[in-house]
């Protein structure tokens, strides 16, 4: 069935995917419309659209046009050209002028319009400048809607197309035709698997050195996702093959390897790949995070000075701030600050309980009797809050540190202020939860603070490693080549914790005591994942609140994995329904699977560093602080969502006010529940622990140690206190590659 007529108005369209509901103004019935639903890339009101399709029936709208095929036209009535120009496709102008345009030029408005938009001067209102800009907008919707459409015959969606359209512009059809691998590596959210269904779409050679070419950096590139900065050679090829032969299977693999082999050939000879030889291993680096990690240890070898400062003035100073402060620092702790006094690089590790933040105060307090300039920072807004409430002294974010600056991009989207030109004002720079930092956070940081600086790096090397690539304080560790004072005495004002102790229990390989005798360590056996679901709801809704006295949205649940019954989307779901159900009133918004909520928890999912936040007085109308930046882990409540709008407002950090458009919700989830790994740096009331199974990668010593420690109050732990067992024996956490350790090993035996 056929149906066609000018596009009277667009009533929904979903950017993400460009589905599409529309009415049309017939040729059949002028004066009657249709209401046409489907995927169609560069409609807007005003065009003349062709369609093929079928009648479907609705309960709201009765009848609509389902479209299976379509074409787009310019409108040829004044009618149509009329109502084309008042839709807002060009930019400045109204519906006064667009009459006055169509008064003037009748049918030959487009023409004039495309070929001589210096004529549009002749109408009153309409300057020669303006005249030039209508013409340049009319050039560019009438390139963007035919490139829409001939992308979306490959499958691909408004709002990526639009994205390609930017970045190629006109030269977008040579590269769908020679090369679309190159969408993989130049377009953020293309990856190779979707490249590779629009080249074949194109007519592209499974065989061809492009395709080839794409999935060595696609799988470079995903690696850096799982915290690798290399992939050993041969993984790296098995991984390659896996994209590449889906279909033909093994016997192509040696013709297959060959041709893996020149494209790391050729890709080195770009450079854009670097093979080093580490321990007998090829590791194949993409060449930034080559040279960051091969910076990073320069610097911190750069900064590893040694300062002469009189042992006995060092002795007194001590004995002052122990009589003063009322504190006995044990052997180890003094150490620390004695380390700390003569270096210009320490490591300062150690487990829940053992002093770190003693430690930490007496450092600050030694430092300010010398007269110093210090500054307090952590990885995330959570971790330097809590700095800033056990020290007293104003912590704040790595980022906020090195000032951020998120509205300006380079390599990576970010920049920093605060970098080797414009060094840190400090003479001591502290980081807490060290094992949080990523290579290139620590690349930027080790940048701004100037050799000579007392840098004071803590953290918990049992902790799992950053969510970013790099395994940086356990390599620093590891190299041996740095001061590291190691903590391990747990006082005595915190043994009654068993947390704490069954924390050090795990840590060691031991077994944590689960007898439900403690007051804030507690097994609840289930045996499967539907009592488990029922347990967890109701200890988060009201048990461990009432407990530990805090409010439902400040206990978290942890889980091992994203998928299944127990993992992070499902108990989301099923959390949202108990902790907070719909109510007449409270907005929601679909975003493709995820039902968003006014009063949701909800996390940010990866970094977004031109993200402004506002943060508001009490009254909640005068502004007290503006930034940008939110970051992968930071956790807020929905406070508003606003569909005439197409905005949610969250806030973050508990006064960090950010607006979302509909379209960035992709960087959203609910956070009722969490992964551990997410988790980094946090610390809760009360933690829920829901364990009944999974895969061993995922069931590891580490992960049990990472989600005991987040909980201040509570740790109840719901399900199999045998596969707690398992993990406990499973010391084998996953394997990170990186090369840091050697880079620092191999420099300081060059020294």
């Amino acid at each position: 069935m056929e149906l066609k007529g000018y596009i009277e108005k667009i009533i929904y369209r979903n950017e993400e995917n460009g589905y599409t509901i529309l009415s049309v103004l017939t040729d059949e019935q002028t004066d009657t419309t249709q209401v046409l639903v489907g995927y169609i890339e560069g409609a807007s009101q005003g065009l003349y659209i062709q369609a093929e399709g079928e009648m479907t029936e609705h309960p709201y709208y009765e009848s609509q046009f389902k479209v299976a095929s379509y074409e787009l036209r310019m409108p040829e009535d004044l009618d149509s050209m009329e109502r084309y120009l008042c839709s807002g496709a060009i930019k400045g102008i109204g519906p006064v002028l667009a009459m006055h345009i169509i008064k003037k030029f009748k049918k030959d408005t487009f023409r004039i319009i495309e070929f001589e938009p210096e004529r549009l001067a002749e109408i009153k209102g309409i300057s020669e400048r303006k005249a030039r800009e209508i013409g340049i907008q009319f050039h560019e919707s009438q390139d963007i809607r035919q490139a829409m459409m001939f992308l979306g015959k490959y499958g691909i969606n408004a709002h990526l197309a639009v994205r390609i359209y930017n970045e190629y512009g006109a030269g977008l059809y040579t590269v769908m035709k020679e090369n679309p691998y190159r969408l993989a590596e130049d377009i953020q959210g293309i990856g190779f698997k979707l490249a590779d269904e629009i080249a074949r779409k194109a007519g592209i050679r499974p065989d061809s050195d492009y395709r080839v070419r794409s999935a060595i950096l696609y799988t470079l590139s995903q690696s850096g996702s799982l915290g690798h900065m290399f992939l050993p050679r041969e993984l790296l090829i098995r991984k390659v093959l896996s994209f590449l032969l889906p279909e033909q299977g093994d016997f192509f693999q040696d013709s297959y390897e060959g041709m893996i082999e020149k494209q790391l050939m050729e890709l080195q000879l770009e450079r854009k790949l670097i093979i080093k030889e580490l321990e007998g291993m090829q590791a194949v680096y993409g060449s930034t995070q080559y040279h960051t990690e091969l910076d990073t240890a320069r610097l911190l070898h750069e900064r590893n000075l040694t300062f002469q400062t009189a042992e006995t003035q060092i002795e007194e100073t001590l004995k002052r701030l122990e009589q003063s402060s009322d504190i006995q620092l044990d052997e180890l702790q003094k150490q620390a600050v004695r380390q700390a006094a003569v270096s210009g690089l320490v490591i300062i590790t150690g487990g829940p309980g053992t002093g770190k933040t003693t430690v930490i105060n007496t450092i600050i307090q030694y430092f300010e009797q010398e007269g110093l300039e210090l500054r307090l920072a952590a990885p995330t807004g959570r971790a330097a809050k809590r700095m800033t409430e056990a020290t007293g002294y104003q912590a704040q974010t790595i980022h906020r540190l090195l000032e951020l600056n998120g509205s300006v991009e380079e390599e990576g989207g970010v920049r920093f202020e605060r970098n080797a030109r414009n060094p840190l004002e400090a003479d001591v720079v502290i980081i807490d939860e060290m094992s949080m930092v990523d290579i290139y956070l620590a690349h930027a940081l080790l940048q701004a603070v100037i050799p000579g600086t007392h840098l004071i790096l803590v953290g918990d090397r049992n902790q799992l490693p950053s969510v970013g690539p790099g395994n940086v304080l356990k390599d620093m560790i590891d190299a041996e080549v740095f001061p590291v004072i190691r903590l391990s005495t747990i006082y005595r004002q915190e043994e009654n914790s068993d947390i704490i102790m069954n924390a050090h229990r795990i840590q060691r390989g031991e077994y944590p005591v689960m007898n439900n005798k403690s007051r804030d360590f507690f097994l609840l056996p289930r045996s499967d994942p539907r009592a488990v679901i029922d347990e967890v709801g109701k200890l988060a809704a009201y048990k461990m609140p009432n407990y530990v006295n805090a409010k439902p949205y400040e206990v978290q649940v942890l889980t091992p994995m994203r998928q299944g019954e127990l993992g992070v989307e499902n108990l989301n779901r099923e959390l949202q329904a108990i902790l907070n159900p719909p109510q007449p009133g409270k907005q929601e918004h679909m975003f493709r699977n995820t039902l968003f909520r006014e009063g949701d928890k909800v996390m940010q999912i990866k970094n977004n560093y031109k993200l402004e936040w506002t943060v508001y007085d009490a009254s909640g109308r005068f502004e007290q602080e503006k930034g940008t930046g939110i970051f992968n882990g930071d956790i807020g409540i929905i406070r508003e969502i606003n569909d005439y709008a197409e905005e949610i407002t969250v806030v973050m950090d508990e006064d960090k006010v950010v607006v979302y458009e509909f379209k960035m919700l992709e960087e959203l989830e609910l956070a009722y529940a969490v992964t551990i790994h997410k988790s980094q740096g946090s610390e809760y009331p009360a933690v829920i622990l829901p364990i009944l199974n999974g895969p061993k990668v995922l069931l590891h010593r580490n992960l049990l140690y990472t989600a005991v420690t987040r909980a201040r109050k509570c740790v109840v732990i719901v399900g199999n206190g045998y596969k707690v067992y398992e993990m406990v024996d499973n010391a084998d956490e996953q394997k990170r590659y990186s090369g840091l350790k050697w880079f620092l090993q191999e420099m300081g035996s060059n020294a």
